[in-house]
């Protein structure tokens, strides 16, 4: 597991490219046969991803004492996406069926969960978010049509985009855990300009469906004072709150979002023009 550390925005204007990198950027997501996972103090938030190919993954309970717990869910709850093959995921001995680009969400409390592939040549890859909870709610299913999808922007400005949101308001609740998938149109670049900040959230990016020789130049730092980074496919970045959020890339892409933090209202963005950015 790797661990990040919360960072001062004026810390954080103090790093170079390879600082920058070492302490936002999760350049390893899925590996086959295994289960990654990062945990962030910022809000406490853990992501990762599991590629189960030969045989099932699970979490043990020997995880939950890294958390100071009797298992990793005990005072969590876990969102999900499927963003490969068909899988099953098994909930204290419950399977659910999740298929590309579908969703589970698992409530605060829930004890035994194991991954595995339908077809070993077409593995699963969920990629997953959790985050502290203090009430539990059912652990459901979401599919793509149920995820409340919404189409945004304009191809004259190069952000036509629909949005899902999967667990969270609207959908189904959650105690603060809010994830959601954005899939940008041929054509289009930006997942949105102009930019804003969430002060009361903050955010993880997981970028995908991006050929080899394309990237994502990811927006960060205070808006007077913005910087970026590459990502690179099925690689992560973390978004403090008091970074700008935007990105472009090469070309079209698709990233899943997660959030938590203070509330769950999706337009709660304080936005910042264009120009206003340095």
């Amino acid at each position: 597991m790797q661990i990040r550390q919360s960072i001062h925005s004026d810390h954080a204007k103090q790093l170079d490219t390879q600082g920058l990198r070492r302490e936002f950027l999760v350049e390893e997501i899925f590996t086959p046969d295994q289960l990654t996972m990062t945990y962030c103090h910022i809000d406490r938030i853990v992501f990762g991803g599991i590629m189960p190919v030969q045989g099932p993954l699970a979490f043990s309970d020997a995880l939950g004492k890294t958390f100071g717990v009797s298992y990793f869910l005990e005072r969590r709850e876990l969102g999900l996406i499927n963003i490969g093959g068909p899988g099953v995921v098994v909930v204290d001995g419950i399977p659910f069926e999740i298929g590309n680009a579908e969703a589970l969400y698992v409530g605060q409390g829930a004890r035994e969960l194991s991954f595995v592939s339908v077809d070993a040549m077409q593995p699963a890859k969920f990629y997953y978010n959790s985050a502290p909870a203090h009430v539990s709610f059912p652990t459901r299913k979401v599919t793509q049509a149920q995820a409340s999808p919404s189409t945004l922007g304009e191809a004259a400005t190069s952000n036509r985009r629909t949005i899902s949101t999967y667990p969270g308001p609207d959908v189904l609740p959650t105690c603060q855990l809010v994830m959601g998938m954005t899939q940008l149109e041929e054509g289009s670049l930006w997942n949105t300009m102009p930019c804003h900040t969430h002060e009361r959230r903050m955010e993880v990016y997981f970028y995908f469906n991006m050929q080899d020789d394309a990237a994502v130049f990811h927006m960060m730092g205070k808006p007077d004072e913005t910087r970026h980074l590459l990502v690179h496919n099925e690689q992560a970045i973390i978004s403090p709150s008091w970074s700008i959020h935007s990105g472009v890339g090469t070309q079209a892409y698709t990233f899943i979002w997660g959030m938590v933090g203070e509330n769950q209202v999706f337009g709660d963005m304080d936005h910042v023009a264009v120009k206003d950015l340095r």
